[in-house]
């Protein structure tokens, strides 16, 4: 399964089959899951799931960055990034761990 990419109607598919929803309500669920997560982020709040991660926002200051083509110095504005830091419980399981027990 490596190298293999679940998609939007991936997620919505397993809801189907696991949840026993129809298929336009897993649909609508995991659409309105993905836009709390996102309008969340945007708003500057981190998002923690347990035993799963947590979106973080982080301010980057300016700086100074090279272009690698010409070695000319460019300054890199100020921005806000998200990164997603998995739990203790995600890493144990990433690493065919059982993880139990355990958070971040």
């Amino acid at each position: 399964m490596a190298g293999q990419t679940v998609t939007r109607a991936d997620l919505c598919e397993a809801v189907y089959q696991k949840i026993g929803l129809s298929r336009t309500e897993s649909s609508k669920l995991v659409e309105a899951v993905l836009d709390e997560i996102c309008d969340a982020v945007a708003r500057g709040e981190n998002v923690k799931l347990s035993s799963f991660g947590s979106f973080v926002v982080r301010d980057k200051g300016e700086r100074i960055g090279r272009n690698p083509k010409t070695g000319v110095e460019v300054p890199i504005e100020p921005r806000r990034v998200m990164v997603f830091k998995p739990s203790n419980v995600m890493k144990a399981r990433i690493n065919g761990q059982s993880g139990e027990g355990e958070d971040a």
